[in-house]
């Protein structure tokens, strides 16, 4: 039997990259078909995968050649407040012809992702989005690390992006939701797998507002990271991988399926006519590498998160509020203006009854002031009838409770995501000083208010 090898290669030591930013065209629906129209970083959909070090400083040179301005989020890794991206807040908007340089020293390996905080409804529904990979010390022993970078859009029979960001009754309800998904930057074709091989597979929901629940018919994927953050190794609840926007999610597939056989991979978290076969896993007619799957079970290595203190913890409550069927509850609430296009005059969100709209704006007061190094946890409420993503910048979770059930497999989280009407426990240590934005990542929803500011001082 052919013994195991490192599945990726590791990047090579470059400390420095640059990105260009502009618009481009993308074989979205097909390199047979035409091309749509889209802002890109180097001219891809997604932009360039990113591979980086544990540990190893880098510096990322931004460029922007759009006609508006724009930042880069680097969406779960924790690093200095100036470097995080968010405009008035963080770091002033890279004009045009104008360039920013990053540079941080990523903490914790895993999957994480880039994208703009700055028109992010416009800009991200355009396709500015990234992988960004931290790769471990000593590699996991795969025979392949794979990425699937997954996307939705809303384009029309032209196949070019259809108009209409920022429309005041999907930010009331679920957001904007397209009609054409796509993996990798294109709608999928099956996806060539070999009989007997181990696979790491880095799924990453780089949708405006789409949730994703993926099934892998004939295989038992095991969920060895969420959010970038290694957990105990364990098949997800009813073999559904969930994935709100910004969501990542680390599996271990063993392709024990035949050779030559073919299997569905089917997005079923909206039921009906709704479910569709996302792509499928094509063996080929090659030997297996090996006919039983490895008995080893495959467990990250933990990343330095510092573990909070649960009994000296201090303890906070945030209520999400508002949307369609919201029941009034916005009816005079405070807010900071910004507002995105066509919302009129009124925020469709609150955060404990305060709407904070746009991208972000210099004196945003904060929600909560959290004393630096101490433990905190958070009790979130959703009191909408809504799903929201609800994205922490600079820190990760440790979700603790979820309806007053403990949640299993030591699960970290920058992005949470929750049902209508869920109740969760969160804890971390504030160890980052800053100004940190807490917001929905259906992007219609932050854009509409759903977003605060934890301090960190």
């Amino acid at each position: 039997m052919p013994s195991m090898r490192p599945g990726a290669a590791r990047a090579a030591d470059i400390r420095e990259h640059q990105i260009t930013v502009s618009p481009a065209r993308a074989p979205l629906t097909g390199k047979d078909r035409p091309a749509t129209d889209v802002w890109a970083y180097d001219r891809q959909v997604p932009g360039p995968t990113l591979r980086l070090r544990q540990g190893e400083p880098v510096r990322i040179v931004v460029a922007n050649r759009l006609d508006q301005g724009t930042t880069v989020h680097w969406h779960g890794i924790r690093l200095p407040i100036a470097m995080d991206g968010v405009p008035g807040i963080s770091q002033p908007l890279i004009e045009p012809g104008e360039s920013f340089t990053y540079t941080f020293t990523p903490p914790d390996a895993g999957t994480f992702w880039y994208h703009p905080h700055a028109n992010s409804l416009q800009q991200l529904g355009h396709g500015l989005s990234g992988v960004l990979v931290i790769e471990e010390r000593e590699p996991a022993a795969v025979d392949r690390d794979l990425v699937w970078m997954l996307s939705d859009w809303r384009l029309g029979a032209d196949r070019q992006i259809v108009a209409g960001f920022g429309n005041a009754m999907e930010a009331e309800m679920s957001g904007r939701i397209g009609n054409t998904v796509t993996l990798n930057g294109t709608v999928p074709d099956d996806q060539y797998v070999r009989a007997g091989e181990r696979i790491r597979l880095r799924l990453v929901n780089g949708a405006l507002a789409r949730i994703m629940a993926l099934r892998f018919e004939g295989h038992r994927p095991l969920v060895v990271a969420i959010d970038g953050q290694p957990c105990e190794p364990h098949e997800p609840d009813g073999g559904r991988i969930l994935l709100g926007p910004a969501m990542r999610t680390d599996v271990i597939i063993d392709m024990q399926g035949e050779t030559g056989g073919r299997y569905a991979v089917i997005d079923d978290f909206y039921p009906g006519d709704l479910t569709y076969t996302l792509t499928h896993l094509a063996y080929s007619n090659e030997r297996p590498i090996r006919t039983n799957a490895p008995d080893t079970l495959l467990r990250l290595p933990a990343n330095p998160l510092p573990e909070p203190d649960l009994a000296t913890a201090e303890r906070h409550e945030i209520t999400l509020q508002g949307g369609m069927m919201g029941g009034g509850a916005l009816k005079g609430v405070g807010g900071m203006q910004g507002m995105m296009p066509d919302m009129g005059s009124h925020p469709a969100w609150a955060i404990n009854g305060m709407s904070m709209t746009g991208d972000g704006q210099a004196g945003m007061p904060p929600l909560l002031t959290l004393q630096r190094g101490r433990s905190h946890v958070l009790t979130i409420r959703n009191e909408t009838a809504w799903w929201h993503p609800m994205h922490f910048h600079g820190h990760s979770f440790k979700v603790l409770t979820r309806n007053g059930s403990p949640v299993p497999h030591r699960q970290w989280s920058d992005t949470v995501l929750f049902a209508p009407k869920d109740v969760v426990e969160c804890a971390f240590v504030a160890d980052n000083p800053g100004d940190w934005m807490l917001h929905c990542h259906v992007m219609d929803h932050q854009e509409a208010g759903l977003m605060t500011i934890l301090r960190v001082a």
